[in-house]
């Protein structure tokens, strides 16, 4: 069970960008590799999902206990030749004081090496106390080597590495000079996703190709393969439900993507039959009993999703009829009556009686603290008021929030729909800003299909 933890000083260093390479060579290299990211995020697992061929899986100290964390990693690493981790933020960045949730507390709690990757952009012998104060900040992290990123030219390079060799300990396991021709396109909320575009794999391919020519695989591979086991922890079995399939109808194109790939594995278990369907390409829904609109960023492709008025017709028939749909973030948006995105509108289903317009600061973004209304609609054994621990990230936010709306959640941490309130129940619809995980105890999968079955009188 080899396995290395990428993480950076500051966010934006570059860990993604070797990640994805690392994946993709790796793989083609003949390995499987199981790649993980630390914290809630859908963009940096799509990338590193399609590198690797494998789903990458969220590693999340706000929605998993510590043995929830210890028991997703090992049994998603049997079978793989080797794990990577991606950490976000900083290395040591951390709310607490004591450093609680860090990535350095989980790359110790999963005994993983950790690869420290370097912004050199404009820094020269000032690496030098940067190394010498990770080291020493934490003498039981296993600080394995450092990546220069970013580096201006030979000259450049030179002077960092004999700078590092010179004042630290630590092995510099590459050098990646600056390179915009691999660089992938960013937005409000981080990256481009890699399910907009059809050019993903090649810049991929690019991103693995540098990778290879400035990267020491295989003293990176030796680090990991001298990993300590993780403790070996014995999953408990996954309950199947036996009872005939629900169909559920999943939103999958280029718009909406945002889903956790061990969620959807959660409502397969559940007995639910995953069936997509892009919002954008088809005339009309599939034979279906529910619907799942997750996120996505809709205001970049609302125009065609305006145009195919056959589809936004079809779901506010299904919402009307009293069917079941559950939505998030971008799901939620394209129910609205129309979104705003520079200036400019397009309708969108008009299911829910507000406009959507998109801002150009975050109306919501972070860790949220949610507590379950009694309006909420989907049943929990024994019956109470939850509390649940989820995340948002939106520069979208409703106008004019409609007064008579009811809602299933109310906010005790984050945004939500209007700062107070998420999660809009009309009739056997339930639309949220917050993303849930089905983690923690908070099984919302189960629930979702046990709704749907009630709906239809099982």
């Amino acid at each position: 069970m080899a396995h290395l933890y990428i993480a950076a000083p500051q966010k934006s260093s570059g860990k993604t960008t070797l990640s994805i390479g690392l994946c993709r060579q790796w793989r083609n290299r003949g390995l499987v590799v199981q790649p993980f990211k630390k914290g809630p995020d859908f963009i940096d697992p799509l990338w590193l999902s399609q590198a690797a061929s494998r789903p990458c899986f969220n590693l999340d100290f706000h929605t998993m206990p510590i043995a929830e964390i210890n028991t997703a990693f090992t049994q998603e690493l049997n079978g793989a030749d080797l794990g990577l981790i991606e950490g976000n933020v900083g290395l040591f960045d951390s709310t607490e004081l004591n450093g609680a949730h860090s990535n350095a507390e989980l790359a110790k709690q999963l005994n993983a090496p950790v690869i420290l990757v370097i912004n050199c952009h404009g820094m020269a012998r000032g690496i030098a106390p940067l190394l010498l104060g990770y080291c020493a900040f934490d003498p039981d992290l296993h600080l394995a080597g450092v990546i220069l990123n970013r580096v201006g030219g030979s000259r450049h390079a030179a002077n960092l590495i004999r700078v590092v060799e010179h004042y630290s300990d630590l092995p510099v396991l590459g050098v990646l000079s600056r390179d915009d021709e691999i660089s992938i396109d960013e937005r409000h909320l981080g990256l481009m996703p890699s399910n907009e575009t059809e050019s993903a794999d090649a810049w991929i391919n690019a991103i693995a190709q540098r990778v290879a020519e400035q990267v020491d695989l295989e003293r990176l591979l030796t680090i990991a393969e001298q990993t300590p086991r993780p403790t070996s922890i014995i999953a408990p079995a996954v309950s199947v439900n036996r009872e005939s399939p629900i169909r559920i109808g999943i939103a999958r194109d280029a718009a909406f993507g945002f889903y956790y790939p061990d969620d959807l594995r959660a409502l397969a278990a559940a007995g639910a039959e995953l069936v997509p369907f892009s919002p954008i390409a088809d005339v009309q829904l599939p034979a279906v009993d529910a619907l799942l609109l997750g996120g996505g960023f809709p205001e970049y492709r609302m125009t065609e999703l305006e145009a195919n008025y056959s589809m936004r017709q079809h779901i506010a028939e299904f919402i009307a009829d009293g069917k079941p749909v559950y939505a998030e973030c971008g799901g939620l948006m394209y129910l609205c009556a129309g979104l705003t995105f520079h200036g400019e509108r397009r309708a969108m289903v008009g299911a829910l009686k507000a406009e959507v317009a998109m801002r150009p600061r975050p109306q919501g973004r972070g860790y949220v603290q949610l507590r379950e209304t009694a309006a909420f609609p989907w049943q929990r054994d024994p019956p109470h008021c939850a509390e649940i621990s989820a995340h948002e990230f939106h520069h979208s936010a409703i106008v004019q929030p409609d007064p008579a709306w009811i809602y299933g959640y109310e906010v005790l941490r984050g945004v939500g729909v209007n700062g107070t309130h998420d999660g809009i129940v009309q009739s056997n619809l339930l639309a949220c800003y917050s993303h849930l995980r089905s983690v923690g105890g908070n099984n919302w999968t189960e629930r979702f299909v046990a709704h749907i079955r009630r709906c239809y009188g099982g």
